[in-house]
């Protein structure tokens, strides 16, 4: 007969061997062919149990995160969050936060820019800036049509998230309206700053067309909540639109501070003008501007530096700080935020 004790572990057993938590990742076409922008993206989605995983987007310098590519997706609607990454990155930068939101119930997109990411750098496509917040809402277009996929789409819970230039991007879609001429104010204020840099390699704005352009409505009412990691080129957005702003925000800033890019003048300035009711924020005080890319490997810093001088700098984090424990922090902060504006 079966003891009490060995009863207990009998019952405990199924709950203590549960499988982890499986990520599926899946890369995208986000456009038709012919398209005079085309787009590639990937999503992420909680995958079927025993699903065999590999390390994504590992290379020299970063570590990877692991993935089920192709596999098969658990079914059920989740919310839907979308990412945007910064000047020169791709799909890939935000994958440790993609990662974590699919552990908790969420279905991730990201969108790779045209003429802004490591693999598409075109002088013509960047300086369509305005066309980025677009790029996100046409992900959303793409995912929703798709009968497969809006399967897994809860569509009136869709959240975006942005890292520095994709921070910018995110607070376009949410209704910020730019203005270049404001920004071209400031910058004879602060010529020093990576922003002015960034804003004159675009060429956005040069003209009064493309001018006229990037003080558009991009806004997207589907997009519910939005989240900026330690944003650039804030000091062009309009105080009246960012007053207007009309969905819950959270503002992360790397708080080892970038005289190049300082959290006081970018994610400052947002928390200056959005509205209070509705605004979060949170200073990582170890983060810096780069600490929101991926984790680097042992040596990284050494090796993009002889790559290409000035590059070393994405790997280096302040203060007595290490980038896993950066990301857990933004992280949860980010979970708590979402389950918070999206009603979870």
């Amino acid at each position: 007969m079966m003891s009490r004790a060995v009863l207990a572990l009998a019952l405990l057993w199924p709950a203590a061997v549960a499988a982890e938590p499986v990520t599926g990742f899946r890369e995208l076409a986000l456009s038709q062919p012919g398209d005079g922008r085309p787009l590639q993206g990937a999503i992420w989605y909680p995958a079927a149990s025993g699903s065999p995983t590999a390390l994504v987007g590992d290379n020299p310098a970063f570590v990877g995160t692991p993935a089920a590519r192709d596999a098969a997706a658990e079914p059920g609607r989740r919310p839907l969050v979308v990412l945007s990454h910064g000047y020169g990155g791709n799909i890939l930068n935000q994958a440790w936060l993609a990662d974590e939101l699919v552990r908790h119930g969420y279905i991730v997109a990201a969108v790779n820019h045209p003429g802004t990411t490591s693999r598409d750098r075109s002088p013509a496509a960047a300086e369509k800036l305005i066309e980025r917040p677009h790029d996100l809402s046409r992900a959303i277009d793409t995912l929703t049509a798709d009968a497969a996929l809006s399967a897994l789409i809860d569509t009136d819970r869709i959240a975006v998230v942005g890292h520095s230039l994709g921070a910018w991007t995110v607070t376009s879609i949410a209704g910020g309206r730019f203005d270049a001429g404001r920004l071209d104010a400031d910058c004879k204020a602060h010529p020093a700053l990576a922003a002015c840099d960034v804003f004159a390699a675009l060429g956005a704005g040069r003209t009064a067309a493309g001018r006229a352009a990037l003080g558009g409505d991009a806004r997207d009412a589907r997009v519910k909540a939005a989240v900026m990691l330690d944003i650039g080129l804030a000091r062009g957005f309009t105080p009246e639109s960012l007053g207007a702003i009309g969905i819950p925000v959270l503002v992360i800033a790397a708080g080892s501070d970038d005289l190049k890019i300082p959290a006081a003048l970018e994610s400052g300035y947002l928390l200056q003008h959005l509205p209070a009711g509705a605004t979060q924020s949170l200073t990582i005080g170890d983060a810096t501007h780069f600490s929101f890319l991926p984790v680097c490997k042992d040596g990284a810093a050494a090796l993009l530096e002889a790559e290409q001088r000035g590059d070393g700098v994405v790997c280096i984090d302040g203060g007595k700080g290490d980038r896993k424990t950066i990301h857990r922090q933004a992280g949860e902060r980010i979970l708590t935020f979402l389950a918070q504006a999206l009603g979870r």
